[in-house]
Parts: structure tokens; sequence; C-alpha cells
């Protein structure tokens, strides 16, 4: 197996690849790979590992040679993947990697948001509760979660995960239908549409790939529908948010709050909406969630087992 890694940097630099290198052989490691550089460093390898480097309909015919393409994470929209068929080309990606991980942050961002914690440690900082005539202060409104309902859209390994963790806090559970995706009972919860699970619920965290039926899926409109003091959590994908519709929801007391790690454009170059500095109870981080060593440290694992499937 010849197998050229492009953006090695993105998986950190304290895992041990060793398990990759033990299944290619001898890998060609970069760490980061521009747009412009793509081309000449997977020509002539018939394994290609990427997380972020975007492959299309040119690398591939004018690579022949190339077999395999093992993406180290879970999204595959960096690969043509229809073209890549049409070559011959087998794309594999990781899953179930960071469950614990990914749910551990979801949680932090709701028990961060409900208990105004960012504000309240802002207000100590300055100076605010030194000057207080009070013991305390009590300007934040505090979200209990206990009895309160969370709705999460997109089942799977990561909402299973979270959905254990909300149940140890006393939440209820109801989970949402993706569009195109059927109502009916799961586990035990009620899964619903999206138009009637949205003012039932106090927490909506999303947890589903980005397709073009999930672009957007929750805009101006499904705001509107929620609660005025619900929070609205995105551990999944940027676009899956309408993220002008947010910060004005946000502004204009719609939801009561939101927290995210991901955003349309990563890293935000160009500006971004929801990073206006007079938007109340939001929480943005780096896309972050998954990033554990331990979490990251399984990425290399499935992966090198990935690869020995295919070198059989």
């Amino acid at each position: 197996m010849k197998a050229v890694f492009l953006d090695a940097d993105t998986l950190g630099n304290d895992v041990d690849l060793a398990p990759i290198e033990a299944v290619t052989g001898a890998l060609v490691k970069y760490g980061r790979t521009a747009p412009e550089q793509v081309l000449e460093r997977i020509r002539g390898f018939d394994t290609v590992l990427t997380n972020k480097v975007v492959l299309t309909r040119d690398h591939f015919a004018a690579c022949p040679e190339l077999a395999t393409i093992a993406v180290v994470a879970t999204g595959l929209n960096n690969i043509d993947q229809v073209v890549a068929k049409e070559h011959g080309i087998r794309v594999m990606n990781v899953v179930n990697y960071g469950r614990s991980t990914v749910a551990q942050h979801t949680m932090a961002l709701i028990l961060a948001l409900a208990t105004r914690l960012l504000d309240y440690d802002r207000d100590v900082r300055s100076g605010r509760w030194g000057r207080s005539d009070m013991f305390c202060l009590m300007d934040h409104p505090i979200l209990e979660l206990e009895g309160r309902t969370l709705g999460v859209v997109g089942y799977g390994d990561l909402g299973q995960g979270v959905v254990e963790r909300a149940k140890a806090f006393g939440m209820k559970i109801l989970l949402g239908a993706r569009p195109g995706q059927p109502a009916g009972e799961v586990d035990g919860y009620q899964r619903l549409p999206l138009d009637e699970l949205l003012p039932r619920v106090d927490v909506l965290s999303l947890h589903c790939l980005l397709t073009e039926d999930t672009r957007n899926m929750i805009g101006a409109r499904e705001l509107a529908r929620m609660k005025r003091d619900a929070l609205l959590i995105n551990t999944s994908r940027g676009g899956l948010v309408d993220e002008q519709a947010l910060a004005d929801a946000l502004r204009n007391g719609v939801i009561g709050g939101a927290g995210f790690d991901v955003l349309t454009e990563e890293p935000p170059r160009n500006g971004n909406p929801l990073l206006a500095d007079d938007i109340p109870n939001l929480i943005i981080t780096p896309h972050s969630a998954w990033a554990s060593r331990e979490a990251r440290q399984r990425i290399v694992g499935i992966t090198a087992a990935n690869l020995a499937a295919v070198a059989g």
C-alpha cells in the first residue's frame, strides 16, 4: 500500500500514528496541504488519507492509480463521492469515535447556558458582585434542567450519548425527525415531525449530518415556533441553522440562548453573524467538541482497521 496523509496536523501532535503506519508501510505525511498542492502530492499514491482536504473530479481523473480514500472523520462532504465511485475509488470514513467527548461538550454548553455561567462570571470579574448590596446576584434567569424536555434531532451514536447524559439530569426526552425521516417510536422515545417537536422542547440539540435536505433546517420560521426561553445547541454542522436568523432571534428574545461548536465557514475568516458582540446568551466554541486526545486516538485506530480490511 502506497499511502499519503494530506493533513496530519488536523489530528494534533499528541496522537500515535503507528497503527496506520503499520498497515500502510511507508506513510508519507504532510502537516497541511493547500488546494493547489493536492494534485502533486497525491499523484502516484493508491491510498490517500485526509480530514478536510477537498478531493474532486479533476484529482481522480489525473490519478488513475488512486484506489482508496480514507477520511479521518465522519463527514464526507469534502469528497466528490459520486465521481469517486465512477472511478472505482473506495471512500471510507470513521464513525463512533467521539460519543463521550461530543456528548460531554454538548452537556457543557447546555449547563453553561442554563445556569448563565459566563454572564455571572463576567459580573464577578467586572466588580458587579463586589458592589452588590446583597450577598448574591440574581440578574440572569437560571433554567433548572430537571423535568425539562430535551429534543434531539439525529439519534445516532452522538445523539444517543447526549440522551444518556441528559437523563441523568432528570430531563425528559423527545426525538425530532429530520426532513424526509418518518415519525414514530425509537427506543421508547417519541420521534416527532420538526414542527411538532419545536414548541414542546426546552433544549433542542442537533446531531445530524449536513445534506441538501438538512441545510438551514432551522431558520426564522422554526426558531419562532420554539419557547422564548428555549436553548438551541449545535455540535454537528454549521449549515444546519440559518445563522443570521439565529442572531436576530437571540437579539429579539425569540429564544433564550444558543451554544454552537460549528459555523458554516471554519475558520470564520470572512466574519459570521453569530460573532457579533451584541448577541446575548450565546456561546461559540471552535469546532473542538470532538477533539479529546482519546477520541483522536480512536480515529487513528479505526482508520488503521479500515485500511487493514482493504489490504486483506
